[in-house]
């Protein structure tokens, strides 16, 4: 049997999707947080949710996330 020195899933791509209390199913607001660094992102829609994610996966560290709502470009 031969280990895997990396991992499937790396810890520093752990996030928790905390929703906000006000949170419907046609209405998703919340916040993104990464595990390890703590950095966190808001979103107001399942679409900014996907945004933030994607940005994430995009540099492969999670660094995008910085507090701030992603912008829309």
């Amino acid at each position: 049997m031969t280990l895997r020195s990396d991992s499937k899933y790396p810890i520093h791509l752990t996030y928790v999707v905390k929703l906000s209390s006000d949170a419907t199913p046609d209405a998703l607001c919340g916040r993104l947080e990464n595990l390890v660094s703590g950095k966190h992102g808001e979103f107001t829609s399942a679409s900014e949710l996907l945004r933030l994610m994607t940005a994430a996966l995009d540099t492969g560290d999670g660094s995008p996330l910085d507090g701030e709502r992603p912008t829309l470009s």
